[in-house]
C-alpha cells in the first residue's frame, strides 16, 4: 500500500511540475496560479454580489427603501413615521453606535475608504491581510453607506476581495511574490463584479495596487476578474452600471473645451483629496473621546448635511445619472459638487467605512454637467451637450484624484458603454493627471500612507546592477533535500545548517524549496506530520538563470519572505547555484 501512495505521490508530484513548466512557458503562471486566480475571482463575485445586497437591506432598514438618495420630497421613514424627513439626522448616528465598536474591536484597517490599506500591504506586508477583515469591511460599510454615510462600494469590496486573496494565498503557503499577485487578483475581481467592468478591474488592479504590468501578473489578474464578472453577470445580469442615452461630439472644437475641463476637474480632485484630509485632522484634533465613539457624535453632524441635503445620503447613483441627464440647473449642480465632497469627507473623518471612488465619480458628473451649462450658454450652438461634458468629468476628477489615467478611461467606457466618448475623455484625463502631478505628489491614496511615514512609491534599483549578472554574486548551492525524506528528518537538516530554506530534488530534477517555518507549521498544527513527506509540502518558489542580470532578479529575491534566497537554475532545470540575499545587499552597497 505505501509503494502504491508513493507511487501515486510522485506521478501528481510530476504532473504538476509539467504543469507548471507548461503555464511559465506558456506565460501565464504556475498552474497553482491560474487556479488559486480562478477561486479567488469566483469568491470575488460571489462578495460583491454579496456586498450590494448588503448594502441594499442596510439601506432598506435604515430608509425604508432600496437607496434614499433617488427619492424625492424629503420622505419619511416608515418604521418611524413620526419623526419624518428628520430621521436622516439620526441615522448616521444609529449606525456610527454598530460599526463604531465593531471596527474598533475586531479590524482597525477596515476605518475608512480601504484602498490605502490593500497599497500598504501589498507594497510592505508581502500581501498579508487578516481575513477577518474581509467580513468586518463588508458589515461595518454596509451599515454606514446604509446608515447615510456618503461613500462609494468600490473601496469595501477591493478590500474585501484583497483579503480573500490574501488569505488562500498564505493557506497554500505561496510566497510573497505570489500573495501580493492574489491579493490583486481579489481586488480585481471585486471591482470587476460590482460594476460589470472586467477590464477596468484589471488596470485598477495592476495600475494602483501592484504598480506592475508584468506578462505573469496581468494573465492571473484577468482570469480572476473575467471569472468574477461571470459571477456577476449570472446573478446581476449582463448590462452596463451605469444606463445612459448616447452622446457624442458634434464639432471637433469642442475638444478644446474638454481640456478646459480637464484642467478644472484635475484642480478638483486635487481639491477633494486635501479637503478629505484636512477634515480628517480636524476630527482628530477635536475629538478626544474612544474610537468607537466618534461615529455616534460625528454622525449627528452628517446627520445635519444630509438633512440640508438628502440627495448625499449614501452612494448617490440615481443623482449622479440625473446629473448626467441634465436633470439639476446649474446652482444647483454646484451645490451638489461642494455637497459631496464635504459629506464624504465627514463620513470619513468620523471613522466611516467606505470607499472614495463613487464619491469622485458623482463629483465629477456635477462638475461636467455644470461646466456644460456654462458652455451651453457661452456657445448656444452647443446647448444639450452637458451630458458629455459630465461623462468625461466623472474620469477627469478621478484621474485628478488617483492619478491613475489608464483605470479612469477604462472604466468610464465599461460604466457607460459609450465609445463615441472616448476621444474627449482620454483627453480630458491626460491634462487631469498632468494638472495633480504637477500640483501635488501624491494621491488620495498615497497621501494617507505618507501622513503615517509610509512611502510606497516605486524607486528605481542602482544602476549598476543592470551590469552584474548572477553568475558573479550567486553562492554554492545547498545540499538539497531528497522529495521522498520525512518532514521531521527535514526540520533536523534545517536546524543542523541553520538555514531557513532549503531545494528539493526529485531524481537530481529541481521541485521547489521548503522553509523553516512552514516545516514548523507543519509541525505544530498537522496531526499526521509523521507521515508527510518533503514532497507533500514543498513550496514554489521563484527562479532565476546564472546569465540574468541582478536587476531582473531583485525583486524576487527581496520577496521571499520565509525563504533567504532563490534557486538559479540551467537552462535544462538543473541547480546551478543560489541566489541569497546577503549576495544582493552586498551588490546593492556596491560590494561584490
Amino acid at each position: 500500500m505505501s509503494s502504491i501512495r508513493a507511487g501515486t505521490s510522485a506521478l501528481v508530484s510530476g504532473w504538476s511540475i509539467a504543469l507548471r513548466r507548461a503555464g511559465d512557458k506558456a506565460g501565464v503562471g504556475s498552474v497553482q496560479l491560474v487556479g488559486a486566480a480562478i477561486i479567488i475571482g469566483a469568491g470575488a463575485g460571489f462578495a460583491a454580489v454579496g456586498f450590494r445586497w448588503l448594502v441594499s437591506m442596510a439601506t432598506l432598514v435604515f430608509t425604508g427603501t432600496t437607496d434614499y438618495s433617488g427619492t424625492t420630497g424629503h420622505p419619511a421613514n416608515p418604521w418611524v413615521p413620526w419623526l419624518g424627513g428628520a430621521f436622516v439626522i439620526l441615522a448616521p448616528a444609529v449606525g456610527g453606535l454598530i460599526y463604531g465598536p465593531l471596527v474598533d474591536r475586531f479590524a482597525r484597517e477596515a476605518r475608512g475608504h480601504g484602498v490605502p490599506e490593500v497599497m500598504y500591504a501589498v507594497a510592505k506586508k508581502g500581501g498579508r491581510i487578516a481575513g477577518k477583515v474581509a467580513i468586518v469591511k463588508a458589515v461595518a460599510s454596509a451599515i454606514t453607506i446604509g446608515s447615510g454615510g456618503s461613500v462609494g462600494r468600490e473601496g469595501p469590496i477591493v478590500q474585501i476581495g484583497s483579503a480573500l486573496g490574501s488569505t488562500l494565498g498564505r493557506l497554500a503557503r505561496m510566497p510573497d511574490g505570489m500573495i501580493r499577485t492574489l491579493v490583486a487578483c481579489g481586488a480585481a475581481g471585486g471591482i470587476a463584479a460590482t460594476f460589470n467592468a472586467p477590464i477596468a478591474g484589471v488596470f485598477f488592479a495592476l495600475e494602483l495596487l501592484l504598480r506592475d504590468f508584468a506578462a505573469r501578473s496581468f494573465a492571473a489578474v484577468m482570469l480572476s476578474s473575467i471569472t468574477a464578472s461571470i459571477v456577476g453577470r449570472a446573478i446581476l445580469g449582463d448590462h452596463p452600471f451605469l444606463a445612459l442615452p448616447p452622446f457624442s461630439v458634434a464639432n471637433p472644437s469642442e475638444f478644446a473645451l474638454f481640456a478646459v475641463l480637464g484642467l478644472v476637474a484635475g484642480l478638483v480632485g486635487i481639491g477633494f483629496t486635501k479637503i478629505l484630509y484636512l477634515f480628517e485632522d480636524i476630527s482628530d484634533r477635536l475629538w478626544r473621546g474612544p474610537e468607537w465613539l466618534r461615529p455616534v457624535v460625528g454622525g449627528l453632524l452628517l446627520g445635519l448635511v444630509l438633512f440640508a441635503l438628502p440627495q448625499m445620503y449614501g452612494v448617490g447613483y440615481p443623482v449622479l445619472e440625473k446629473s448626467v441627464l441634465g436633470g439639476y440647473t446649474l446652482a444647483f449642480l454646484l451645490l451638489l459638487v461642494v455637497g459631496k465632497i464635504v459629506a464624504t469627507s465627514l463620513t470619513i473623518a468620523i471613522g466611516g467605512s467606505g470607499g472614495v471612488f463613487a464619491p469622485s465619480l458623482f463629483i465629477g458628473a456635477a462638475l461636467g454637467a455644470a461646466f456644460g451649462e456654462v458652455v451651453g450658454v457661452v456657445f448656444p450652438a452647443l446647448a444639450g451637450q452637458a451630458g458629455a461634458f459630465a461623462l468625461v468629468g466623472m474620469g477627469a476628477v478621478f484621474a485628478g484624484a488617483t492619478r491613475a489615467p489608464i483605470t479612469a478611461g477604462i472604466i468610464l467606457f465599461e460604466l457607460t458603454g459609450e465609445y463615441t466618448i472616448i476621444l474627449p475623455l482620454l483627453l480630458a484625463i491626460v491634462v487631469a493627471t498632468g494638472v495633480s502631478r504637477l500640483i501635488s505628489r501624491d494621491t488620495i491614496y498615497t497621501l494617507k500612507l505618507r501622513r503615517r511615514g509610509v512611502n510606497i512609491t516605486s524607486t528605481q534599483p542602482n544602476p549598476h546592477l543592470h551590469a552584474i549578472h548572477v553568475r558573479d554574486v550567486m553562492s554554492e548551492v545547498p545540499e538539497p533535500l531528497i522529495s521522498s525524506m520525512s518532514v521531521e528528518a527535514t526540520a533536523r537538516a534545517l536546524a543542523a545548517a541553520s538555514a531557513r530554506s532549503f531545494p528539493v530534488v526529485d531524481g537530481g530534477t529541481y521541485r521547489g524549496i521548503v522553509t523553516s517555518r512552514q516545516v514548523a507549521d507543519v509541525l505544530e498544527n498537522d496531526d499526521s506530520a509523521a507521515q508527510l513527506t518533503v514532497r507533500e509540502i514543498l513550496e514554489e518558489c521563484a527562479t532565476t538563470s546564472p546569465e540574468a542580470t541582478l536587476d531582473s532578479a531583485l525583486d524576487d529575491v527581496l520577496d521571499t519572505g520565509d525563504s533567504d534566497g532563490i534557486p538559479v537554475l540551467g537552462s535544462a532545470g538543473e541547480l546551478r547555484g543560489w541566489l541569497g540575499t546577503a549576495a544582493v545587499l552586498r551588490a546593492l552597497a556596491g560590494e561584490r
